[in-house]
């Protein structure tokens, strides 16, 4: 079902909202989506308040393995924040605005920043299955955007501008730390396809062929929703295979799962690096 009516939108958003500031949680500076790979930040978390998803009014909820579903407030690094821990995909079913739902309402709970990890095919014959990618842009092959339909002028503009979707101080901060801590990080280029399927040889040597270094997914909702309201992204890819279309080989979603948990502790390693080094 397709929410175009904006009075309903504007309605689910200050439902939802009010139901979170009833837990009376702490304010957040930053959302930081846990995605695959980034199981293991929640533990460091210093929990206040924690709220499953099946306890918000009109909240989604995840129905992909290792998506746990609880948004998590508390500190980290000594910053303010709001763990989203479960995301939503296409390929689930939702629709877009759907997978934009909790940035929106995250965004009006407090949060200015928004962090998001994923998990990627490689495409760049130079990368290696469990790397990290920050990501500098995207190309969104979804087919489908989450500002479709009558726009929210309160919530950003008709026509957002995409030239920065990802903040080039973040990106600049993450890949200095990186380097400054001997954590392997490449800059790339996702594309966000809309799945479940994986793709075909013609498909990877096409998504390379056009600028692509990396493809998966999810992110690609999220990212734009953030932008359209203002919110500072940094996009990190956990790279959790590597496959080139004249020597092509399966990667089975349990190989998927595994090389991103291989990955998970650099990734929070360096996500807690980046929060460490934001500017006050």
């Amino acid at each position: 079902m397709a929410c175009f009516d904006t009075e309903e939108m504007r309605t689910r958003i200050k439902e939802t909202t009010e139901s979170i500031l009833a837990y009376n949680p702490p304010v957040p500076d930053i959302a930081i989506i846990m995605g695959t790979g980034l199981g293991g930040l929640a533990e460091e978390i210093n929990v206040e308040v924690a709220i499953p998803y099946d306890k918000l009014p009109n909240f989604p909820v995840s129905t992909v393995e290792g998506h746990r579903g609880k948004l998590l407030f508390g500190t980290l690094e000594d910053r303010a924040i709001v763990g989203l821990q479960g995301r939503f995909h296409l390929y689930e079913g939702y629709e877009p605005w759907e997978i934009a739902f909790p940035i929106r309402v995250v965004n009006k709970v407090g949060a200015k920043m928004l962090i998001t990890s994923n998990a990627a095919g490689g495409l760049n014959p130079l990368y290696r299955p469990s790397e990290l990618m920050v990501i500098s842009d995207h190309i969104n092959l979804t087919g489908f955007n989450p500002l479709r339909g009558p726009n929210l002028d309160e919530l950003g503009p008709r026509f957002p501008d995409m030239t920065e979707p990802y903040d080039r101080e973040l990106i600049e901060i993450a890949e200095n730390v990186a380097l400054e801590n001997a954590i392997r990080l490449h800059r790339g280029v996702f594309v966000g396809v809309a799945g479940p399927s994986m793709e075909t040889a013609a498909e990877t040597r096409f998504l390379r062929m056009i600028g692509a270094d990396a493809v998966g997914m999810s992110t690609i909702m999220e990212v734009i929703t953030a932008v359209h309201m203002g919110m500072r992204v940094l996009g990190i890819s956990v790279i959790t295979n590597v496959n080139l279309p004249d020597n092509y080989k399966p990667a089975p979603i349990e190989l998927v799962i595994a090389n991103a948990e291989k990955a998970g502790e650099a990734l929070s390693r360096l996500i807690k690096l980046v929060l460490r080094n934001l500017p006050e």
